[in-house]
């Protein structure tokens, strides 16, 4: 029971080192295989403040502008609007659900690369309203065909869409038509945030030439990023977190080093008689020595086999609930049987030393 315990030890620790390795590794794959769909090559330009701290705004001709640059493959644009969206006009007003109101050009989705899961995209000249998908379900809208009011008015939904991971403002919006917009409520037709599609050798070209190309006068007042930095920032916050728990998983595994000491110490003191006639019958010191350091990696290294079973069972487990691919890198595996092995010599020298120093007359004494 004690070697059964002892090498549960190891187990532990063997398994968190390979989930905690495995698990981040998924991460990533998913990461990489979602930006791959999403494209890096997506930049917002957005107004800042001007010297005053005032807000700015983005002139009107900043869409076309935008697209006078030669390596800039598509341009779009949405306008915040100063509205509300309500379930019905017996919502109260201050009751927003931290939704917004944008107006919306037609050729948003492509640039988006935005898919509409439920319904169609906004037609021009009609009074009707595109929802995010976050917007959708706060709003508990399900499919197309709702009445929303919006400020004092009705607006038909006819389309939900699908996630958008490079554009969270758009998932808690609720769009409507640019045209609609300036017909409902006045708008005036000023963009609040510009978005650009380049090829990826010309994002930073495109990244430099775009505030100076949008507001040639004032270029300092516009704010341009590059949304798939923020889902690097987030894998690189959480890579923060995996390195603290890749340390508690080697405490755990010098936990378990430590008990396979232990067990082996505990061995050779029970089995005095058994060096003894060991030793009476002609083992050297040697011998012995072997034997027990080979019985301590024996139990060092099953206790790590076991640990890498169960660390990849945990690892294709929650990724497979995350709907990430499952990835584990051998390095990690084959690492975690050796680092076993190695902790189990370690910890069996002493014993074995211990054990060869014995001689037969008090080992059967």
């Amino acid at each position: 029971m004690r070697a059964v315990l002892s090498a549960l030890g190891i187990a532990i620790g063997i398994a968190a080192v390979v989930a905690v390795v495995g698990i981040p590794a998924s991460s990533a794959a998913a990461l990489k295989e979602k930006m791959s769909k999403l494209g890096t090559n997506l930049l917002t330009a957005a107004p800042g403040q001007d010297f005053l701290g005032q807000d700015a705004k983005l002139p009107e001709t900043a869409v076309p502008m935008a697209k006078r640059i030669g390596a800039v493959s598509a341009a779009s644009a949405t306008g915040k609007i100063s509205a509300n969206v309500r379930k019905n006009d017996l919502v109260p007003s201050s009751d927003t659900l931290g939704l917004q109101v944008q107006a919306a050009e037609k050729d948003l989705l492509k640039v988006l690369n935005a898919e509409v899961r439920a319904g169609r995209w906004l037609s021009p000249g009609e009074k009707s309203v595109v929802l995010g998908g976050t917007a959708a379900s706060r709003l508990g809208v399900d499919k197309p065909g709702v009445q929303l009011w919006i400020d004092g008015q009705w607006f038909t939904v006819v389309g939900i869409l699908g996630p958008l991971p490079l554009s969270p403002e758009i998932d808690r919006s609720a769009l409507i038509g640019w045209e609609a917009a300036k017909e409902a409520f006045g708008f005036e037709g000023n963009a609040n945030t510009v978005y650009v599609r380049t090829t990826e050798t010309e994002v930073e070209n495109v990244r430099q030439l775009l505030g100076p190309t949008l507001n040639p006068q004032k270029s300092n007042e516009v704010k341009v990023s590059r949304p798939s930095e923020a889902l690097e920032a987030q894998q690189l916050a959480e890579s923060s977190y995996n390195a603290l728990f890749l340390g508690l998983g080697g405490v755990a595994l010098l936990v378990g080093g430590v008990g396979v000491a232990n067990t082996m110490v505990i061995s050779v003191l029970e089995r005095r008689r058994e060096i003894g006639l060991r030793r009476a019958l002609g083992a050297t010191r040697r011998q012995i020595r072997w034997q027990f350091l080979t019985e301590s990696v024996l139990l060092s290294g099953l206790g790590g086999l076991v640990g890498v079973i169960v660390g990849i069972a945990v690892t294709a487990g929650y990724s497979i609930s995350q709907q990430w691919p499952a990835a584990l890198p051998w390095p990690a595996l084959l690492g975690g049987v050796g680092s076993a092995i190695i902790i189990g010599a370690i910890a069996g020298v002493y014993p074995a030393v211990r054990a060869a120093r014995q001689s037969p007359t008090e080992a059967l004494a």
